[in-house]
């Protein structure tokens, strides 16, 4: 089990720091927007407090990785009117509704009873796998998808199109998926082959309900944005990996 950074004043104060002085170091990158980048720190500052290195390089691999596989066939898609706006850069809208289901998890393992810390962990692993997920799947089938479908009624429909998949995007879901477990595992943040199967599955099933709520709500409900959206299918990611250990269902021993 991964052991918890000591909780006091010393401790968040170089992760303050330390992340102060990477986000100067780093803001340069075309990653973010430059308020992007204060939200991050604000984000890496929380996870390097409550689960130390290990929390905060996760989430930096999911950044990495996530606009690593925006960049593929950018012009491509940047012609077509599917690129990803500003350049691909996320601003705090986009940290936040990837990463605040996460961030609260983190939280709540220096709140909660240690034997809860386990199943806090694999709901915060599943909730990155979920979003990395979605953002191979999406980046991916836009550019390489050759059959796009509505995943209601399995009509064709444009690429880029709310709620819809390809078979090459839930390929690549499901290497995202797959990828950010694998990232979890070496971590620490998760142990053993029954948490890394059950991370990767809900991840892949989460972002097929998250192409379902944008096929069916989002095209109803004006006010739900794509930013909501994440935040639900992060939601959802990890409620599927922790029910089950909660309800006594599996075991991870």
């Amino acid at each position: 089990m991964l052991p918890l950074p000591p909780q006091d004043a010393a401790h968040w104060l170089m992760a303050l720091g330390l992340n102060g002085l990477l986000i100067g170091l780093a803001q340069r990158l075309p990653l973010l927007t430059r308020t992007g980048w204060i939200h991050a720190g604000v984000l890496g500052t929380l996870l390097w407090g409550t689960l130390g290195w290990p929390g905060w390089l996760a989430v930096v691999a999911y950044l990495a990785l996530g606009s690593l596989v925006t960049r593929l066939g950018f012009r491509h898609k940047q012609a077509s009117g599917l690129a990803e706006a500003r350049g691909g850069q996320r601003g705090p809208e986009n940290v936040w509704g990837s990463a605040l289901v996460g961030t609260l998890l983190a939280l709540a393992t220096t709140l909660a009873p240690t034997s809860w810390q386990p199943m806090l962990l694999l709901g915060f692993a599943a909730s990155f796998a979920a979003k990395l997920a979605d953002t191979f799947g999406s980046e991916i089938g836009k550019r390489w998808g050759r059959h796009t479908v509505l995943i209601t009624s399995l009509r064709p429909v444009a690429p880029g199109t709310e709620g819809a998949i390809s078979l090459e995007g839930t390929a690549a879901s499901l290497a995202g998926a797959v990828l950010m477990t694998l990232v979890m595992l070496a971590l620490a943040l998760i142990n053993g082959w029954r948490a890394a199967l059950l991370v990767s599955a809900v991840a892949l099933v989460a972002t097929l309900l998250e192409s379902l709520i944008g096929a069916t709500l989002q095209r109803r409900w004006s006010w739900l944005s794509n930013e909501l959206v994440n935040g639900l299918q992060t939601l959802l990611a990890a409620g599927l990996a922790i029910a089950p250990l909660a309800l006594g269902w599996i075991s991870l021993g």
